[in-house]
């Protein structure tokens, strides 16, 4: 099984996607946020109709795994109930906004994410992996995250609108920032972007209204574990966690809220700092610097485990390692100092490479890969 199939499209709630585990259902918190009430629904109903295990993506959404086909729309009816997914199934599919979760009630992030949600019925059909980011905090943090239309903080102070793969953007009148995001999207389809699939493939100019000389602000570092402004942080090792923590960690801690961040950290509101058993409270884990996607045998596309090996390589991995199950880049799209690539029930190894490029050492079993590291 040397192949991989690209399926085009991203699961969500009204089109769930099966892997080795079950069916796959994407939630998309607006905001990136979960009261108290939406998360303890979640959690429950993860268990009842899943396998109780939830994902952190790098898009900032929660995967209920392994749902039985036939519990799906029980399934479904709870999360609309919860009001995590709309009733709308195309206005679902529509909503792919990450946006930086720093953002407080009533500042430019929230403001536009809200008046962007209430205008997606304005958007023209996209591509199915297309995205939004909306990265309008006082610094930004999300520069180094996938998107295609991108609205940010500018190296002025303002807020401008950036296609993804150009280094510059215009800049944007307060209030007419969705204005200029449907703008951008009508053009990509209109100028044949929809065939291309993704805005940093497209290679047509932009109009001149769309284009521009402003510069977007220096980025921050991302959110780490630790103590944080809106409560505490915590990673999710490999972005998975089982309902069971999630929602007793919320209980005990009295937090209000959770907000899921792209780096499989999430934060709990209003709730004070302490280690919890199964999630990262160390800032300097090596889990952090580790990228592995689910591997055999939850993934039908791969034919090696991944995450077992990751965490054993990771301690001894100086820089930001990714393990691969396949020649696709899901857990992490950017090059990896170490990178370890599943193809035909073994292991190939890179360095400074994505899954998929070629290999310094090829063919390896996972004794050989764990030696090389002298992780016997």
């Amino acid at each position: 099984m040397s192949g991989f199939s690209v399926k085009g499209w991203c699961p969500d709630a009204w089109r769930p996607m099966m892997s080795g585990d079950g069916l796959l259902v994407r939630i998309k918190p607006r905001l990136g946020h979960l009261s108290r009430e939406q998360l303890l629904g979640l959690c429950t109903a993860a268990t009842a109709h899943g396998n109780g295990l939830i994902d952190v993506t790098r898009r900032a959404n929660l995967q209920i795994r392994g749902v039985r086909e036939g519990d799906w729309l029980a399934l479904l009816e709870k999360l609309v109930a919860l009001e995590l997914v709309d009733t709308d199934a195309a206005m679902e599919t529509r909503r792919n906004i990450l946006v930086t979760p720093d953002w407080q009630a009533g500042d430019d992030s929230h403001r536009i994410v809200s008046e962007l949600l209430g205008r997606l019925g304005e958007f023209p059909a996209l591509p199915g992996k297309v995205g939004f980011v909306v990265d309008a905090g006082p610094a930004r943090l999300l520069a180094d995250e996938p998107g295609d239309f991108r609205i940010e903080r500018s190296a002025d102070g303002g807020l401008m609108l950036r296609a993804e793969g150009r280094p510059d953007g215009c800049s944007l009148a307060p209030g007419r920032e969705v204005d200029a995001l449907i703008a951008l999207a009508r053009w990509f389809v209109d100028s044949g972007g929809a065939e291309t699939g993704r805005m940093a493939r497209h290679q047509a100019a932009l109009p001149l209204k769309l284009a521009g000389a402003v510069r977007p602000a220096p980025s921050a570092d991302p959110v780490v574990p630790g103590p944080h402004a809106l409560g505490a942080a915590y990673g999710v090792p490999f972005g998975r966690v089982h309902e069971q923590v999630l929602a007793g960690l919320i209980e005990a801690s009295g937090a209000t809220a959770m907000r899921v961040t792209p780096w499989r950290v999430i934060v709990f509101e209003g709730s004070s700092f302490a280690g919890h058993e199964g999630l990262i409270g160390d800032p300097a884990d090596p889990l952090l610097r580790a990228d592995a996607c689910p591997g055999a045998p939850d993934c039908p596309q791969a034919t090696v485990e991944t995450r077992e090996l990751a965490r054993a390589l990771a301690p001894r991995v100086a820089g930001h390692l990714h393990v691969s199950g396949c020649d696709k880049n899901c857990a992490r799209s950017r090059a990896a100092d170490v990178e370890v690539t599943g193809r035909d029930w073994l292991y190939h190894l890179a360095g400074k490479a994505i899954a998929g490029s070629s290999t310094i050492h090829p063919a390896l079993d996972r004794a050989a890969v764990l030696a090389r590291f002298g992780a016997v």
